[in-house]
């Protein structure tokens, strides 16, 4: 991979997952209090919701206004969102939120394919915390 067009995937995943956005600020504060990776491009943070709670994989993204104006944040944001809509039905674990949050100065700028690596390595880390 090269970096400058994402990779499509040729089969869908052998189980359906849906994942949907949080939108709700409890949602997100939640989030904060869980475990989390800090990554060069950005930190991913991941919870698991109690039993009542939704089925699926929920997914946030925000950018506070140190990633830039918002064009910038826009962007970060963007690239996160794809990021995660390329890898999370596949590797991700029905149950859980994942909060992305964008880094100043390189989420906007680090190659992509690092970008896909590093989010990858962070669900690993993660998901092995569980066991």
């Amino acid at each position: 991979m090269d970096g400058t067009t994402a990779a499509q995937r040729e089969t869908p995943p052998a189980v359906s997952l849906r994942v949907t956005t949080l939108k709700n600020r409890p949602d997100f504060q939640r989030a904060t209090r869980s475990p989390r990776v800090a990554m060069p491009g950005f930190i991913l943070q991941m919870r698991k919701r109690a039993e009542g709670e939704a089925d699926g994989i929920r997914v946030g993204f925000t950018c506070s206004k140190k990633v830039g104006n918002a064009v910038a944040r826009n962007r970060a944001k963007r690239r996160l969102r794809e990021v995660a809509r390329l890898a999370l039905p596949d590797q991700g674990v029905d149950g859980m939120d994942y909060v992305l949050v964008g880094r100043q100065g390189s989420t906007a700028i680090l190659p992509f394919c690092q970008l896909q690596d590093d989010f990858a390595k962070a669900l690993g880390i993660l998901h092995g915390k569980l066991r």
